[in-house]
């Protein structure tokens, strides 16, 4: 893993569950076959350090969706979207 991208990632998404929700699923869509969003810096790159530096360079994001009026329990329909 790459920490100088781990830092960058950090730095755009302080939130470290969500970050880590983030990286897990575009990895699962990096192994599914997805391109990536970024050159890889080798060809042999890990899809986690590819998810990393698409963090890093602000080309990910996630929006969480929560109608709090609508129930008073966690969010269990929260959507995460990338």
């Amino acid at each position: 893993m790459n920490i100088e991208y781990l830092e960058q990632a950090r730095e755009r998404v302080p939130n470290i569950p969500l970050l880590i929700n983030m990286i897990s699923r575009r990895v699962r869509q990096l192994n599914a076959g997805q391109r990536p969003l970024i050159k890889p810096d080798k060809p042999t790159q890990p899809p986690l350090d590819i998810a990393l530096k698409e963090v890093a360079n602000g080309l990910l994001e996630a929006e969480v969706i929560y109608d709090p009026e609508a129930d008073n329990s966690p969010p269990e329909d929260s959507i995460l979207t990338l």
